[in-house]
């Protein structure tokens, strides 16, 4: 058990931040399934701008990993893109 006020401090502090991080590792998750789950072009290009955007936010937060984040991206838009053609 921590004997230190900044011990016990840093304790509290890392476990919200941990609850933050997860809260936001699992609505990007969320959008993923909801994105891959879309089958009209329109509607998954949209949606595919906000994926994007909270993939970048996390990796540069360090929530998940960058090269994590750009394996997504690429996976999504090439979803994306064959949605177009299908």
């Amino acid at each position: 058990m921590a004997n230190h006020k900044n011990t016990k401090k840093a304790i509290r502090n890392s476990a919200k931040k941990r609850l933050l991080n997860r809260y936001q590792a699992v609505t990007s998750r969320n959008l993923v399934k909801k994105l891959r789950g879309t089958t009209d072009h329109a509607e998954a290009s949209e949606l595919l701008k906000t994926v994007i955007s909270k993939l970048d936010r996390l990796a540069k937060r360090n929530v998940i990993h960058k090269n994590k984040a750009s394996n997504n991206k690429s996976k999504l838009t090439r979803f994306v893109n064959g949605l177009a053609t299908a």
